[in-house]
């Protein structure tokens, strides 16, 4: 089974942004839509649920299936693995074949593809009534609502935050505290790398496309900005007169230049991203919770804290990665795929998603039980209104594909040194992309 380092390291090799055409072709619009206004509906409903879900998520949803198993005898779940690079192909073929799924446990990323072609069911008067509904993630509830219409749900998170090492922070006398704006973390790093050898203030896969765009970003956000602007339809890039992304890149071109990265962080493509920090020889790690605490032992997990990533003068943000639920037009047993979706989101089951890798998405997970067993799970829930992610038709092809403008805007930047050229060329590329994806 493929891990979410490994995915994330791959992403773009398998040509997601080229499936467009599938996409278009996919027959949307022409399958029924279930009837959600039925008396009953979601309740008490029977039969064989089929499920598909990312090969790359699948612990985290197999766990959520057992334990809808082990909570009643009326339905069971059909879960089929999908691979991430297959998953918008293969659904966009089960539309055209009228032989949909029940349910969707889907890169958040890509639902707004498939919402634009009408493909899944209407959930808004359902959201409205699920309990806890003003706990969700907003910004992962924000890439499948369109119009202020709920078309899926967020169901697991995969978060990217700040990982730091407390002892190398002790031996360098740095606070964590201080890790509130770009300036800080800079400072941290330094002092990090002044303890000598291989010990490095920074860490991160500068060769993986898909790691460079989900650790890098929230520090543009958290300055109350993106790199693309405008509605779904009517988007443009946002590059070359932004000062955060500005700031962001001179920040890790000056770690880069003054040696606080290592140097394996060229050519490193993710495959073995955070084992550098799991060893001990790293100060800060912007990754996820399979990166730095996902099977580590206890001495590890105890020198280890955590963060949200600071933008350039303060504010904090995250990436809003993870799965979000949604029920496609056509599904036979809409029922029961609502009824699985009311209990995944139950506070009992969001509670226990670090037991495999990823972040509940609602607020109210963190309880006094949560915080004591899962402590580096507890930050992004803290503060989750700051998490975000770009909700657009061309994510893939702006940043996750190999040739992406943002990451070949970030490696001439950073390691190249040529900022100003980065950031002109790839306001080009970003405003000729959203205008071929939005004819």
């Amino acid at each position: 089974m493929r891990t979410r380092r490994e995915f994330l390291a791959l992403a773009g090799v398998a040509g997601l942004a080229g499936l467009s055409p599938a996409i278009a072709g996919c027959g949307s619009g022409v399958l029924p839509a279930p009837d959600t206004a039925a008396p009953g509906f979601g309740q008490d409903a029977s039969g064989v649920l089929r499920l598909w879900a990312r090969s790359d998520t699948q612990t985290g949803t197999q766990a959520v299936v057992d334990a809808f198993h082990a909570s009643q005898d009326r339905i069971r779940v059909e879960l089929t693995p999908v691979l991430g690079a297959q998953y918008v192909t293969k659904l966009a073929t089960a539309i055209r074949a009228r032989a949909v799924p029940d349910l969707l446990a889907m890169n958040d990323i890509d639902t707004i593809l498939f919402i634009v072609r009408d493909v899944f069911t209407d959930l808004t008067d359902l959201a409205a009534q699920l309990p806890g509904r003003d706990q969700l993630s907003p910004g992962q509830t924000a890439l499948s609502t369109l119009d202020d219409r709920v078309f899926g749900l967020p169901f697991l998170a995969d978060n990217s935050v700040l990982w730091y090492n407390s002892e190398l922070f002790d031996r360098a006398g740095v606070d964590p505290a201080s890790l509130t704006d770009l300036d800080g973390c800079l400072a941290a790093a330094r002092a990090v790398r002044g303890l000598g050898g291989d010990t490095y203030g920074w860490s991160l896969p500068g060769n993986s496309s898909g790691i460079i765009g989900f650790v890098t970003q929230p520090h543009v956000w958290a300055a109350g900005t993106d790199v693309i602007t405008g509605e779904v339809g009517q988007q443009r890039g946002d590059v070359e007169g932004n000062a955060a992304l500005r700031s962001v890149l001179g920040f890790y071109r000056t770690m880069w230049s003054e040696d606080l990265l290592p140097r394996a962080s060229f050519a490193d493509a993710g495959t073995s991203w955070g084992s550098d920090f799991t060893a001990g020889r790293i100060g800060m790690l912007p990754g996820n919770y399979f990166a730095a605490v996902m099977g580590q032992p206890p001495e590890v997990a105890a020198r280890t804290g955590v963060s949200l990533l600071p933008g350039p003068t303060g504010g904090v943000s995250f990436f809003t990665g993870g799965d979000n639920l949604c029920i496609p037009r056509g599904a036979q047993n809409a029922s029961a795929a609502w009824e699985f979706v009311r209990f995944a989101l139950d506070v009992a089951q969001q509670e226990r998603l670090p037991e495999g890798g990823y972040f509940p998405v609602r607020a109210d997970a963190a309880t006094d039980r949560y915080r004591e067993e899962f402590p580096l799970a507890v930050a992004p829930l803290e503060q989750i209104q700051t998490g975000y992610a770009p909700r657009t038709l061309s994510y893939n092809l702006l940043y996750n594909q190999p040739d992406s403008p943002y990451f070949e805007m970030f490696r001439r930047a950073v390691f190249d040194g040529d900022v100003d050229g980065a950031v002109a060329g790839a306001q080009g590329a970003y405003d000729r992309i959203l205008e071929q994806a939005q004819r």
